[in-house]
């Protein structure tokens, strides 16, 4: 599955048409060709959709509105002037959504937050005030011989009531400015009643205004993992789902999983000899990297899956995958296999090494033991690294301290970030995954610009947990120009180098 949000363009109408034809369902007109190529001819980047596999299937309309010369409490009609927009204005200050809708068929995969945050997006990146938009109350037909519009919306508000379209846009942080009456005539389900509701930029500067496209703060959660048995498959992908939905919550673009952290699963073959036992566990890895993939695209974040192992051509791999929210997946082979692998398990490393593009920079993955080895992060830094996340699982506190200090410094040398994700407690009927120790973190450059500890975030130690971090982009391409110590710059290539061989 691919999935892009992306601008609309003139030549998706016939997808556009279709996707809201089963939207719309009889509720009322669908837009005309022309109005769409008036929309996009007027404000293209207002038009946005989301593309799956090649096909439109949902999408998002929006004007420029300037509220001292428009009255935002217009009706409907009144505000897009019964389709000719003509109060559309580069120069206003209010983004005005005048339409948002998904075909039934891909509501699952809640394609219509992408949307909503694609809007924020645009909102910062334009220097706009605020997003407003004029929201049916589709449940209220239900309940309206009983209560007034503004009990039923504070109803809805404490959860009391569930309604398809309130929920969903208190949900994205949207607030009810005001209740519009005879907002959308003909909307008996609302009984012509409607939300003005409001999504505010709190980065909103009245003088200046930008159009940069770069996204500066990326938010980290990672997931300190509690090992623990599972009855079956299902009862393991309830946990990892419960953890994802909470990440996603915070408006996380990365899940972060230790190193084998669906161990748990090998219980059933304990019997057998470590080396079959992980060859049993690794029959799963394409059915939980399936699923993990899921989780992606469904809660919209980034998932680096820990890792698993992975069985090839009678070869054992530790293998760790990214799974993107657009529904790609990418896979990094441990390189450096411990002794502890090689012995119980007759592991072998990978030979590749690489920086992975996501909708979020250029990062790079390294599993425990790897981050040791100076010269793999150094190679991802070459090829751009901004984030380097580290899976690890450890034993005991001073297996954990070589990761950490090891993670530490590669952030310092490479002037990047890097995060790291290990489990904790015991699992007391698997052989050789006996006990866990850890303390999961972010790691920053040690200047100005960071903290004075050169830590973000760190978790409580042999806790299970989720850390939320937020980490700045910005601030990296500021060191590398600007920063006390220039560690990339300043090495004497003359001198000495670091190069990959294959």
């Amino acid at each position: 599955m691919d999935i892009n949000v992306r601008q609309l363009s003139k030549k998706d109408y016939n997808d556009l048409k279709n996707s809201m034809k089963q939207a719309y369902q009889g509720l009322g007109e669908i837009w005309s060709r022309e109005n769409i190529v008036d929309l996009i001819d007027l404000f293209p980047e207002g038009q946005l959709c989301v593309e799956v596999d090649g096909r439109v299937v949902a999408c998002a309309l929006s004007i420029i509105l300037d509220s001292k010369k428009n009255n935002v409490y217009d009706s409907y009609y009144e505000i897009i002037d019964d389709g000719k927009f003509t109060k559309h204005d580069y120069d206003g200050d209010i983004l005005y959504g005048i339409e948002v809708f998904v075909h039934p068929d891909y509501r699952s995969l809640r394609l219509g937050r992408r949307l909503y945050d694609s809007r924020k997006e645009l909102c910062e990146q334009m220097n706009l005030r605020s997003i407003l938009a004029g929201g049916r109350i589709p449940n209220y037909f239900s309940f309206a011989a009983d209560m007034s519009p503004k009990v039923y919306i504070e109803k809805v508000k404490r959860k009391e009531i569930y309604d398809p379209t309130l929920t969903f846009q208190l949900s994205n942080d949207f607030h009810v400015k005001k209740i519009l009456k005879h907002y959308l005539p003909g909307d008996t389900e609302s009984k012509e009643f409607a939300t003005l509701l409001e999504w505010n930029n709190i980065y909103y500067e009245s003088e200046t205004r930008s159009i940069s496209a770069t996204k500066q703060t990326i938010r980290l959660g990672l997931v300190q993992w509690q090992m623990r048995l599972f009855k079956d498959i299902d009862e393991f992908y309830d946990q990892v789902e419960f953890f994802v939905d909470a990440v996603s919550d915070y408006g996380a673009d990365f899940a972060v999983f230790p190193e084998f952290f669906n161990t748990p699963l090998i219980s059933p073959f304990n019997d057998l000899p470590e080396r079959m036992a992980m060859e049993k566990l690794a029959e799963h890895t394409k059915e939980i990297t399936a699923k993990i993939q899921e989780f992606a695209v469904s809660y919209n974040v980034n998932i680096i899956s820990g890792s698993m192992p992975l069985f090839e051509r009678g070869k054992l791999y530790n293998v760790s995958y990214l799974c993107h929210r657009n529904g790609q997946i990418d896979s990094f082979r441990k390189i450096h296999i411990t002794p502890n692998e090689m012995r119980y398990y007759g592991m072998v490393g990978g030979s590749e090494v690489k920086v992975f593009d996501t909708d979020c920079g250029k990062v790079g993955l390294l599993i425990c033991y790897d981050v040791e080895f100076p010269e793999l992060s150094r190679i991802l830094a070459e090829q751009g690294m901004q984030i380097l996340f580290v899976p690890f699982m450890t034993d005991t506190q001073n297996g954990y301290m070589r990761v950490r200090h090891c993670a530490q410094a590669r952030a310092i040398e490479n002037e990047c970030y890097v995060a790291i994700a290990g489990s904790v407690g015991n699992l007391p009927r698997v052989n050789n995954m006996d006990i866990q120790y850890s303390q999961s973190a972010v790691f920053t450059p040690s200047d100005f610009a960071f903290p004075n500890n050169a830590i973000k975030a760190e978790a409580t130690p042999n806790t299970e947990m989720v850390l939320i971090a937020d980490v700045d982009l910005y601030a990296l391409r500021d060191l590398h120009e600007y920063g006390t110590v220039k560690n990339l710059k300043d090495r004497r290539k003359d001198l000495y180098d670091v190069k990959l061989l294959k």
